[in-house]
């Protein structure tokens, strides 16, 4: 398997393991708020139309030339990379405040006894929320498994490192029957912030007729580079909201 391969597993293994722990701490609120037969049904309902989406899109998007598949790809990548790594250089930096999965999970299971059950066995509410939850944090992957997997036209593999991370979460889980707190999303976050943006500036760079020295060798070296500004940026980040009065320096919770 080459660096890039490599990279791609890596990348969308982390990527969906982030979702996915996001996905869990919605449908095990909502389950164990209410009623897991209607929750389970919505998480069966999202994960249809994702496979349904992966099945449909996939083919056609490796169908581009491979040019204007990398210009595409990488412009994508890039603004959805640094979107990732701006909100984990202003959590690192104290700016937001960390996602917290056990705060997740105490709001969504407060929303739940909030809302009244019915009547019938079926729960509109269980259904709704897991299947909302689950459509859109694996949206999020279905992006990456697409752009990454068909600019290598390697979707099948992309798809594979997906399944793997989601089935690993899932048996975590079901093992801890509580949110993975412990899993240092925040730090996960960040990886796969710098990996996107590595990937994005690589491919969208290639796409664009450049070529980059040593080729696929030089993608850890630009995974550093951007890797290393963005802990600048962090430590610049810090310096400052240190010269600032704490009463001014508080945080805001985003997921």
């Amino acid at each position: 398997m080459s660096s890039s391969q490599l990279s791609l597993v890596a990348s969308v293994f982390l990527a969906s393991a982030v979702e996915a722990v996001e996905a869990l701490t919605i449908v095990l609120a909502v389950g164990t708020t209410r009623r897991w037969s209607s929750t389970l049904l919505g998480v069966a309902a999202a994960t249809s139309i994702l496979a349904l989406l992966t099945v449909g899109l996939g083919p056609a998007l490796v169908l581009l030339p491979i040019d204007t598949l990398r210009v595409l790809v990488g412009a994508l990548l890039l603004v959805f990379g640094l979107q990732w790594l701006r909100k984990a250089i202003l959590r690192a930096s104290g700016l937001l405040a960390r996602h917290d999965e056990l705060a997740a999970f105490a709001r969504e299971s407060r929303s739940a006894r909030e809302a009244a059950l019915p009547t019938q066995s079926f729960d509109g509410y269980s259904f709704a929320i897991a299947m909302k939850g689950v459509l859109l944090e694996g949206l999020e992957v279905i992006f990456i498994v697409l752009t990454f997997g068909a600019s290598q036209h390697r979707v099948p593999l992309a798809a594979l490192a997906a399944l793997a991370a989601l089935l690993l979460v899932i048996a975590v889980g079901l093992l801890a029957r509580a949110p993975l707190a412990r899993v240092p999303e925040n730090t996960m976050k960040f990886t796969v912030g710098v990996l996107l943006t590595t990937f994005g500036v690589f491919w969208g760079a290639e796409g664009a007729g450049a070529s980059w020295p040593g080729d696929e060798a030089a993608l850890p070296l630009l995974a550093l580079a951007i890797g290393a500004c963005s802990l600048a940026m962090v430590g610049e980040l810090r310096r400052q909201r240190a010269r600032v009065e704490p009463s001014s320096g508080a945080t805001v919770e985003v997921s």
